[in-house]
């Protein structure tokens, strides 16, 4: 029986022909494909202005940037993410100041979000609840930071549903904060019938492999600001401005451009958007009627607002006594493959040895971090595949709750 594979990109004749096209061309980087990529992208989002990069990383830092996230500000933003959202910030020195996450979504809660940012624009002792251990106050009663300024809210849309951008950005206004939306799992999406990536005042979308729409590695950004799209032209192409001639450079810059071949595979993936998104949604809902009604299991929460989910991963929850590692472990010994989803970026190694993050700081984030598991899941999945992961899991699931019984309080 042949393996599944944890993710498949979906390549057609189409993305091949297109390719092909491409290297009967003597553009291979900066070309008219890198252009109607962005053109395609743009207006899929509804956004002005598009900007095509090597990597979503990439597209989050030059955000960053743009905002005018300097050394030392603060930027709120989500534990329970892939680690590039707070790295981004980091690249410029500055702090992710992390805020817990909703239950039942796993997306910044709104709530918490508005209170940080009420408490992070005043300064002062009224901060030090959402700053990191390293950087609480001293003994004299001084915060450790000399800079105490908060520039952005980086919300990120997990496994492809939007988070909930309404009272996110009425906070954001009301303390004139940037909104930059972490949209690379998330292309396709809807919140509340507007484009994920439409929102904010920019928002990056990602396309390795992995994803609804793959370039091999790259990445854009959407707009509306033309400041902004300007700045990111010249930022991804090292520093040169329009009007430069080729060795000059009117800023600090990086060789973050997308080459031509990638451009192009991206553009011919955007020309079958709307079927790459129905197909993975088509395999969600396999799963979704395989896994139905099973009392050990918690299927993908979709919000209400969320009017259209755009299906990067299937993540579910294991319940007691259920053990996620276990499972994965049982799993793999039968041929299965599956991913923990997320593990916390404040307990990753490095941002525990730079802010002093423990377990217990943000506990909904935690508990997400030890029950999520991502199944098998790409649009070219078939239903026998599907068949073959819940029949696996499900003995896998009952043999473990067999050797690991539940008890009712006071037995």
């Amino acid at each position: 029986m042949d393996n599944i594979p944890m993710s498949a990109p979906d390549i057609s004749r189409i993305e091949q022909q297109t390719l092909s096209r491409v290297l009967q061309t003597r553009h291979l980087s900066l070309g008219p494909y890198l252009e109607q990529f962005e053109q395609a992208v743009a207006a899929y989002t509804g956004s002005r202005y598009a900007i095509a990069v090597n990597s979503g990383t990439s597209g989050l830092h030059l955000a960053v940037i743009a905002a005018g996230v300097t050394s030392g500000d603060w930027v709120i933003t989500s534990p329970f993410s892939f680690i590039a959202s707070a790295n981004c910030v980091m690249y410029e020195r500055a702090v992710p100041v992390f805020v817990d996450v909703e239950a039942a979504t796993g997306n910044l809660d709104p709530a918490l979000v508005a209170e940080a940012a009420c408490d992070l624009t005043r300064g002062g002792a009224a901060a030090q609840h959402w700053l990191p251990r390293s950087l609480k106050q001293s003994s004299n009663g001084q915060p450790k930071s000399n800079i105490q300024n908060l520039k952005s809210i980086l919300p990120v849309h997990a496994f492809g549903q939007p988070a909930e951008m309404a009272p996110l950005l009425a906070t954001a206004q009301q303390h004139r904060l940037a909104v930059i939306e972490d949209a690379c799992e998330a292309i396709g999406a809807d919140y509340r019938g507007h484009r994920a990536g439409s929102l904010g005042d920019a928002a990056v979308f990602a396309f390795y492999p992995n994803k609804q729409l793959t370039t091999g590695e790259g990445g854009l950004i959407v707009t509306d600001r033309a400041d902004w799209a300007d700045l990111f032209r010249s930022l991804r192409n090292q520093g040169r401005d329009v009007f430069n001639a080729w060795l000059s450079h009117t800023r600090l810059g990086y060789n973050y451009r997308l080459d031509e071949m990638s451009a192009a595979l991206g553009l011919a993936q955007m020309q079958r958007i709307d079927e790459l998104l129905a197909k993975r949604a088509r395999v969600a809902g396999w799963y979704d009627e395989r896994l139905a009604g099973l009392d050990w299991v918690e299927r993908p929460f979709i919000a209400a607002s969320t009017s259209r989910m755009s299906w990067f991963v299937y993540v579910i929850r294991l319940k007691a006594p259920l053990l996620r590692d276990t499972v994965m472990q049982q799993l793999a010994g039968r041929g299965i493959p599956s991913r923990p989803y997320f593990t916390p970026i404040h307990l990753q190694p490095f941002y525990q040895q730079q802010f002093g993050y423990q377990r217990g700081d943000f506990p909904v984030t935690e508990h997400l971090g030890d029950v999520s598991l991502a199944l098998p899941f790409s649009g070219v999945m078939t239903a026998d595949q599907v068949d073959r992961v819940c029949t696996v899991l499900t003995e896998v699931a009952q043999s473990q709750a067999v050797r690991r019984p539940v008890f009712s309080a006071g037995h």
